[in-house]
């Protein structure tokens, strides 16, 4: 009986270790995915809307999600997004037309 019990709370511990250690993997993940916080970055968007450069530096950037992006195609917008270096994509969340490029619209007519 004795042995039943200490091999019963070997094996609720053991349980409960594994349970905790996948949970921690779960958060760890969620904190990969939260950790790319969004920045605004002014620049043009391609004329087939699948990249944008930046006015920055010039750098052109692969758009993960061109449908943010549709009826803007070539214009000089102003981009809230999130990006990724290490794949050269961002992620569009907002945009807004630059004012400089109204302007220019402006004056033109």
């Amino acid at each position: 009986m004795k042995k039943l019990m200490v091999f019963g709370f070997a094996l609720v511990l053991a349980m409960s270790t594994v349970a905790m250690a996948q949970d921690s993997m779960k958060q760890d993940t969620m904190k990969s995915d939260n950790s790319m916080k969004a920045t605004s970055v002014a620049g043009k968007i391609s004329d087939d809307g699948k990249s944008f450069v930046s006015d920055a530096d010039g750098k052109t950037w692969t758009i993960s999600n061109p449908e943010a992006v549709k009826g803007h195609e070539g214009h000089h917008v102003i981009l809230k997004a999130q990006a990724d270096a290490s794949k050269g994509e961002v992620k569009v969340m907002s945009l807004k037309m630059a004012k400089d490029n109204m302007k220019k619209d402006t004056m033109q007519k």
